[in-house]
């Protein structure tokens, strides 16, 4: 799940991946609160950024503890200073180090594609919601569904038997049963 994009400074747009939290021991162990569906890419010696676009680089990390460690912010009191700060990273890192399997797209890839149902426009989606173990399309209504009453917005689940193909390139999605859900929405 790779949901928040911000924009930092002029960089290319950043994506909030994960938070830190509480300071844990004395030697700048800190709780860790992972926002991505891959936690492959936090390892030791990766780069990731925080307030201000600051460079943060990971000491340790442990996954199942979920704990991890920054460089630079060894100690406790030093530690500290990063508690509740947010991690990014890019697009193009992501793209590089997260690997998708056939048929699985990047939130940031759907986010703003067209929804379709037999040939027709539905609207676009505005961001993909992760509701218990269910992603949703968050999809914000054509304006000539509104003009007939329809609601502004509705949520269709992301994959079968709603979603029938995703082509991220044409930023086309195609769905069945979805305008049934803006009908009853």
């Amino acid at each position: 799940m790779v949901k928040v994009i911000e924009l930092m400074s002029n960089q290319s747009p950043k994506l909030h991946i994960a938070t830190l939290g509480r300071t844990v021991g004395l030697y700048g162990d800190m709780k860790f609160h992972i926002k991505s569906d891959f936690p492959e890419q936090f390892s030791p010696g990766n780069t990731f950024y925080g307030r201000k676009n600051e460079e943060l680089i990971i000491e340790s990390i442990d996954l199942k503890k979920e704990l991890i460690r920054i460089k630079g912010y060894e100690s406790l009191e030093s530690a500290k200073k990063l508690t509740n700060v947010k991690l990014f990273t890019t697009m193009e890192k992501t793209r590089a180090e997260c690997h998708l399997e056939e048929g699985q797209h990047f939130w940031f890839d759907i986010e703003e594609c067209e929804v379709f149902e037999a040939g027709r426009k539905l609207g676009h989606v505005d961001e993909v919601e992760r509701i218990g173990i269910t992603d949703y399309l968050s999809v914000m209504t054509s304006e000539d569904l509104i003009a007939q009453g329809k609601a502004k917005k509705f949520l269709v689940p992301y994959g079968a038997p709603y979603v029938l193909s995703t082509d991220v390139d044409a930023k086309r999605i195609d769905t069945e049963g979805a305008m049934d859900i803006l009908d009853e929405s």
